[in-house]
């Protein structure tokens, strides 16, 4: 088979399950950029030096290949999203702004590579000199992008502006849940999570979810069961330090939007509450 065919049957795989049963031959294409990651565990094994040798290489990048060994070498804890901060990190620093960032930015989100265009994302939260608007400007395709593995990235390379933002943030993402892209609205929901996934707490959100209430009424009876179920993820989350809150907004959404989307949501975001409540009724 030639290598062009090989890479096209690789794209149809299915991926293995476990970052063990990964083969030689797909690890190989992923740090070279020839393929995309298909599932987490092979998103988990990708060579991410190995994968910035080759595309930087390209580009003639090399001259950050140093210092990204270096930062690798010194990371304390080398998770994917760490790794991936730092590339982000390193090229926002290489290219200070202006149109060489643009350029480099729009370099990484036109890749093949899922990993590679997650790296741009990490770059666009880690530029000086931006505001929250034009940094989720430059997210939008990230957060509609095909491969899930760079949608969970773009909110999780945002989330840190979230937490230093948050009145600033709430209010701009208010727009992105009228989006037609089931991602971008999604977005919203999944970076702004009191408690979320791979990340640090919301600890304003977790003590007064009602921050939120805002951007959640636009979500509450979407169409996309993708932006359904972070809604009623969003929900559960704040059940657990507001069960108050959540129980009052159940009210107010059931009175409101007696739809079956409205219902599913509540259904998901409640279930914490359910299963409090059936231990305490088994005592």
């Amino acid at each position: 088979m030639s290598g062009l065919g090989m890479e096209a049957a690789m794209g149809r795989r299915r991926g293995s399950r476990t970052t063990a049963g990964v083969p030689a031959e797909v690890r190989r294409l992923l740090a070279e950029g020839r393929t995309e990651t298909v599932t987490l565990a092979e998103w988990l094994v990708v060579d991410q030096l190995a994968l910035a040798e080759c595309v930087f290489g390209e580009w003639g990048w090399r001259g950050m290949l140093g210092p990204l060994r270096e930062r690798f070498a010194g990371l304390k804890v080398a998770t994917t999203p760490k790794r991936m901060a730092v590339v982000g990190q390193l090229v926002a620093e290489h290219f200070s702004g202006g149109a060489a960032l643009d350029g480099a930015l729009a370099s990484l989100a036109g890749h093949g590579s899922d990993v590679v265009r997650s790296w741009s994302g990490y770059g666009v939260c880690a530029a000086a000199g931006l505001t929250l608007g034009e940094r989720l400007e430059r997210l939008r395709g990230l957060a509609a992008d095909g491969n899930m593995a760079v949608r969970e990235t773009a909110w999780l390379a945002f989330r840190p502006r979230v937490e230093e933002d948050l009145e600033g943030a709430l209010g701009a993402l208010l727009a992105w849940t009228g989006d037609g892209e089931p991602g971008v609205r999604r977005f919203a929901s999944e970076v702004t999570r009191p408690r979320g996934v791979w990340c640090r707490h919301l600890v304003r959100l977790k003590a007064d979810p009602s921050l939120g209430e805002g951007l959640l009424e636009g979500l509450k009876s979407d169409p996309s069961k993708y932006v359904r179920d972070s809604v009623g993820n969003w929900l559960n989350d704040a059940s657990k330090s507001r069960p108050d809150w959540v129980v009052a907004l159940r009210g107010r959404w059931e009175e409101a939007s007696a739809t079956q989307e409205t219902r599913a949501i509540l259904k998901r975001g409640l279930r914490t509450l359910r299963s409090l409540a059936a231990a305490e009724s088994a005592r």
